[in-house]
């Protein structure tokens, strides 16, 4: 009986996993170990704050794949995903952060039992989920056989975003424009950080149209001032103030798909630098989007986009974005594409970015970011619909 809590149907599941098959052989490989959750849920379903303790999806290129965890999240595997049963296996519990028996050693038991430990084993060593102890484990309790670096395999065939994902991410961007306008309507001076980041909080889980929020797979970026030099700090308790911006740099997050946006918000009269620095981030977003079309590069992108802010004499060293869809925590970028000089990652339709190319400074932040979807019709689209210009509020 097909689960009817997957957020996709069986045959584009079926797709994906064929997917994934072809690019295991065209890179040699027979056996794919999948650490990476979000890799995990594009091809199973499964959904589950689990990934703190080891868990995998093994592919092979014939098998239906096998879901691998904690016994406790087995439980959650066969409510979440597409497999069957006598594909779910989960180790002892003793296994969990014990420094004298590591996980990977009831793996390899399961790819032996399996037959598949004499064959060509792909990993994902490039994650956050994939730990130098589980490799030397591997190593030691399959010796011999070749494991080789399988980080790629995946995720760049969720590169190019199916209908139904490009849906949930202009759900997700309904909920960011619904937070985006609660953050213009209630921050003042005197307001505590933390009580406007709590306001953040409840509107982008109450969602929009009918559609609930889920957590974004990084919390909202908030700080202010001179701390907004700093492109990734959170946020205190002490109150906002007269004289200084706040970019916001949250998104809209709906089963699991993701529609980053940053505003920037001052509160008092901006300074001379900070609105010529709006200047060209307007002007250079509107030129990189108008070289986003199917066939370009990302680095053509960046070139039409840094071209702007030489022109304004505005220094940027870091990228200005990157590629944007299904994530868990602690990143919602997809780990593939980037849009900076020098990428030469081709753009196809229903490809998504985060077009990010914020602007720090030590005196200040500025963030004004879009999400946009590669279309076949000419210009991206734009996933949500927030003013770009600095709000400034007295």
């Amino acid at each position: 009986m097909v689960n009817t809590r997957l957020p996709f149907t069986l045959p584009e599941y079926h797709q994906r996993l064929e997917a994934v098959r072809r690019s295991m052989q065209t890179q040699g490989i027979d056996i794919l170990i999948v650490t990476n959750p979000s890799n995990m849920h594009w091809i199973t379903g499964y959904d589950g704050w689990s990934f703190y303790v080891h868990q995998a999806v093994i592919v092979s290129l014939t098998d239906e794949p096998v879901w691998w965890g904690r016994p406790m999240d087995a439980v959650g595997a066969e409510k979440t995903t597409w497999l069957a049963g006598d594909s779910i296996y989960s180790y002892p519990d003793d296994f969990v952060q014990n420094p004298e028996k590591h996980a990977y050693v009831h793996l390899c038991g399961v790819l032996k039992d399996k037959g598949w430990d004499q064959r060509r084993i792909g990993v994902e060593m490039d994650n956050y989920y994939f730990t130098a102890a589980c490799l030397e484990t591997l190593r030691a309790e399959i010796a011999g056989v070749a494991v080789v670096d399988a980080t790629s395999v995946v995720t760049w065939q969720r590169s190019v975003k199916s209908e139904a994902e490009i849906e949930y991410m202009r759900r997700a961007a309904r909920i960011v424009e619904a937070t985006h306008a609660r953050i213009r309507e209630v921050t003042r001076p005197g307001l505590r950080k933390n009580e406007l980041v709590a306001e953040i909080y409840h509107a982008a889980l109450m969602g929009a149209d009918g559609y609930g929020g889920d957590y974004s797979a990084i919390v909202p970026l908030t700080p202010s001032g001179r701390d907004a030099a700093a492109a990734h700090l959170t946020w205190d308790d002490r109150e906002l103030v007269k004289g200084e911006g706040t970019f916001f740099e949250i998104a809209g997050c709906y089963k699991r798909y993701h529609c980053p946006s940053s505003r920037t918000v001052f509160l008092g009269t901006p300074p001379k630098e900070m609105l010529n620095a709006q200047d060209a981030v307007l002007e250079g977003l509107e030129a990189g989007m108008a070289v986003a079309r199917p066939g370009n590069t990302c680095g053509e992108i960046a070139e039409a986009f840094f071209g702007v802010l030489r022109k304004y004499g505005v220094e940027k060293t870091s990228r200005a974005g990157y590629s944007v869809g299904l994530s868990y925590p602690p990143d919602w970028g997809e780990h593939t594409m980037s849009i900076r000089p020098g990428d030469r990652s081709v753009l196809r339709a229903n490809m998504v970015f985060h077009f990010m190319p914020a602007i720090w400074t030590p005196e200040w932040g500025l963030e004004i970011t879009e999400t946009m979807r590669i279309t076949d019709e000419g210009g991206p689209e734009c996933l949500a619909n927030v003013p770009r210009e600095l709000c400034v509020k007295e």
